[in-house]
Formats: C-alpha cells, structure tokens, sequence
C-alpha cells in the first residue's frame, strides 16, 4: 500500500490531500500542488487528468517545491502507484529507429548520459524485457520523464514523448 500526500503551498504548507491509491482526477481535492510528502511506494503523477500530459516519477521521500520534483508547473491532475517491481532483474533495449532498426544496445543498468554510452544520439524505439525503467530527456537524469513497464515501444510516442531525445534513463529499484 502506498502513500502520498499533496500540499497546496511550498514547504508542506496549507491545504493538503492524503492519497492511498490512484486518482485520474485530483483537481476537486486541490487547485495547485507546492510540495509533496511520498511516505511510501512509488508514484507516477501527471499534470493532467486520466493519467496524461508530463510525467513526474516520485519515490519515497519529500519534495519541498516543484523543481524538487522536475516539475515546470504547479499542476498535478492525477497520479498512479507503481506496481510490480519485479524482483532484481534489469534490462532493457534501445533502438536507434522505430520499429527496432537500426543499431541496439542492451542495458543493465542505469545511464546516466547516452551521448556518452552510444553511438548513436537518440533513441526511436525499445523494448522493456525485465524491469520498470524511466527515461529523462536530459543527461543526468533531468527533464521530462516518460515511465516505462515491460513491453515493445515501437515509436517515442509510445512512452508518450513527442521526440526520439533521451538523455539518461535508469531503473525503478525500489518501492
């Protein structure tokens, strides 16, 4: 079972809403979002309702204002805990273009900069074989995130992004 609780104002401050499962609509229970307390589990948060718009991946932990969290507004529309983080294997396949063409490397483990770690400089498509794994657009694990579960990502649209850029991506390890 997880917990979240989301504060009106920076700093834990003013009105709150205490969360134990998912919600694809958060707007009747807050107007803005200013800091976040995650007590337990891991959560995806969206900046629009039915789990859409910007992606935020949230562990355990405090998030005193928005850019704690990566976040470039003050929206959060609604949320979802993560699930089934499967055991102690990791791996996932990038692919240079859509479809699985092009070149591929398999990782393992997290990367923190792919302009670094490939040859080629986006990624088009992937497949997740073990794992949950999130995708920043920026190295160093900064930017917009795009959470990833098991499964065949033909196209970037498929993890919800609207370009091939991806700067870093790591696992989810624990929740």
């Amino acid at each position: 079972m997880g917990k979240i609780i989301f504060y009106e104002d920076p700093n834990f401050q003013g009105r709150c809403y205490e969360c134990n499962s998912d919600c694809s609509d958060l707007h009747s229970y807050f107007t803005r979002c200013h800091s976040i307390r995650v007590e337990s589990g891991c959560w995806i948060l969206y900046e629009h309702p039915d789990c859409t718009g910007y992606q935020y991946v949230l562990m355990r932990g405090e998030y005193p204002e928005p850019q704690k969290w990566m976040s470039f507004s003050d929206s959060i529309k609604s949320c979802r805990m993560i699930r089934n983080v499967y055991g102690n294997s990791y791996k996932i396949r990038v692919y240079e273009r859509t479809e699985f063409r092009g070149q591929m490397k398999e990782y393992d483990n997290d990367c923190d900069s792919i302009f670094n770690s490939l040859q080629f400089h986006q990624i088009n498509s992937c497949i997740v074989l073990d794992g949950i794994w999130v995708f920043y657009d920026q190295p160093s694990y900064m930017g917009h995130q795009y959470f990833l579960d098991r499964g065949e990502y033909r196209c970037y649209t498929d993890w919800g992004s609207t370009s091939a850029k991806v700067g870093s991506f790591r696992r989810i390890t624990e929740c």
